[in-house]
């Protein structure tokens, strides 16, 4: 009886114990939601303001990054039947941090659609142009950048690609990157679609129309048909890009 009664102790906290330990791993194995990581997220803009909710913006399922418990937003608004302006919003634990709608305010068609974060002070937004109109645009941050403005012509869709100071949303500086038609100089369509960035250099990859530009922004000599894959590796200051490439173009 004895016996019995002591084999029960240990086979009773011999099951307590097994029970802990498959509590434990499973705690180990599910990483808490907030560690979660996104830093890069190109995709369709979509509309939102800076009153909106981040559950509502998150619903929308469109670009955003994450790091820990904070996240950026980026897509547009639309601020007349024929205009969108670009806004990109920031939230930490769901509290709204900063919401910028100040970019780009003229009758150009901006929208965001891109974002790459490290989870530290290197933010990048990628952002749409369809031309240069009167007013405050992205050419004020683009000033002694490897492309200063949106070129000759208006209506093919460009990208612009701006440094942003995460602790507040203010552009730092910004360049555009464009293709340009070699028949008449006018600016033709690019379209980002990957973002990455090494420490030291931004590498941008895009679909580019005809014509592609080389690292001194002279369009390429191509053969084939657009649009081509185009990749530029930029100076983390968006000075000059290092080297720029796409299959037959040279």
């Amino acid at each position: 009886m004895i016996y019995s009664h002591q084999l029960q102790k240990y086979l009773a906290h011999f099951s307590l114990s097994v029970v802990l330990l498959a509590d434990l791993l499973i705690t180990l194995k599910a990483p808490p939601a907030f560690a979660q990581t996104v830093n890069s997220s190109i995709g369709n803009a979509v509309t939102f303001s800076c009153n909106d909710s981040e559950a509502t913006i998150k619903a929308k399922n469109g670009p955003r990054v994450l790091y820990g418990s904070s996240a950026v937003y980026i897509g547009y608004q639309q601020v007349s039947s024929t205009n969108q302006n670009p806004v990109t919003i920031r939230f930490n634990s769901g509290i709204k941090s900063w919401c910028r709608t100040d970019y780009e305010t003229t009758n150009d068609d901006g929208r965001g659609y891109g974002l790459y974060w490290d989870g530290g002070n290197v933010l990048y937004g990628v952002y749409s142009s369809t031309g240069s109109q009167t007013g405050n645009d992205f050419r004020r941050f683009a000033t002694g950048r490897w492309l200063t403005s949106y070129g000759n012509g208006g209506g093919p869709k460009v990208a612009v690609i701006a440094r942003i100071n995460p602790d507040n949303g203010e552009v730092n500086y910004a360049t555009f990157l464009t293709s340009k038609k070699p028949t008449d100089g006018k600016t033709n369509s690019l379209l980002v679609q990957n973002l990455s960035w090494n420490g030291t250099n931004l590498t941008v990859q895009a679909q580019s129309w005809w014509t592609p530009r080389g690292a001194n922004t002279n369009p390429m000599t191509c053969s084939g048909s657009s649009p081509y894959q185009y990749t530029a590796v930029f100076t983390g200051d968006l000075t000059r890009v290092n080297s720029a490439s796409a299959p037959t173009c040279n």
